[in-house]
């Protein structure tokens, strides 16, 4: 629990809704926020397959990417978490190819725009159901549609929006801060626009941050802030 001595931190959460290991992260991070309201989340898209054509650049085809990122990408995040959201055989019977990550990350900025951070990381949450759990195709729009009404945002303003050059900005500048800060796997934190906590590194892209992990973080954290490091003159 945080006290009144804690500083006010400003998180950017990194996330995209393909990742096996940010569906149980954003509700872990869901859960440590409430213990910490200090804590201010700023939602960052990190679009890890920028095309649909990312897995076959990988893979021999597109049957291959997905038995590899579903059967072990998925089932070690499902196994390690101990997550029985992620329905591993159901998206093997699905019969369209692996979806790319540019439909919900754009999805997410049209949902912030919207609605602000809370609606972002609504929107983003219900998309991860969809995929891993659902196991529907959410490079679809209008599955996503279905997601943004999901979460009570409305839908003609959710579609007009989505495909705008606002909103593609808004994920043309969030990947510029990722390359900023060096991230390179999902999910992904950083406090106060400098201290990234990564995680540890998992199949296929993905980082595991753990409840442990993201509490001595968030101590180290604190404790820089409060012994006010600063560069020597």
């Amino acid at each position: 629990m945080s006290t009144e001595q804690d500083h006010p931190i400003v998180v950017e959460f990194f996330h995209d809704a393909l990742s096996a290991w940010a569906f149980p992260f954003s509700r872990r991070l869901r859960e440590f926020v409430a213990k910490h309201p200090n804590v201010t989340v700023h939602q960052r898209v990190y679009p890890m397959a920028q095309s649909p054509e990312f897995f076959s650049n990988l893979f021999a085809d597109p049957v291959a990417a997905k038995q590899e990122v579903v059967m072990e990408h998925w089932l070690e995040a499902k196994q390690v978490e101990s997550d029985e959201r992620i329905n591993c055989e159901l998206m093997m019977e699905r019969d369209f190819p692996y979806p790319y990550s540019i439909p919900n990350s754009l999805g997410a900025k049209a949902a912030e725009l919207i609605g602000g951070q809370t609606a972002h990381w609504d929107f983003f949450d219900r998309v991860q159901t969809a995929h891993l759990s659902e196991c529907r195709n959410i490079a679809d729009y209008e599955v996503l549609e279905d997601c943004a009404g999901a979460v009570g945002l409305d839908r003609d303003q959710w579609v007009e929006l989505v495909h705008s050059d606002q909103v593609k900005q808004m994920v043309q500048d969030d990947m510029l801060a990722a390359q900023r800060y060096g991230v390179l796997r999902n999910p992904a934190l950083v406090a106060e626009g400098s201290f990234q906590l990564p995680g540890e590194c998992r199949s296929i892209m993905g980082f595991r941050i753990s409840d442990e992990a993201l509490q001595r973080w968030y101590d180290d954290v604190q404790r820089r802030l409060k012994l006010s490091y600063s560069v020597l003159s």
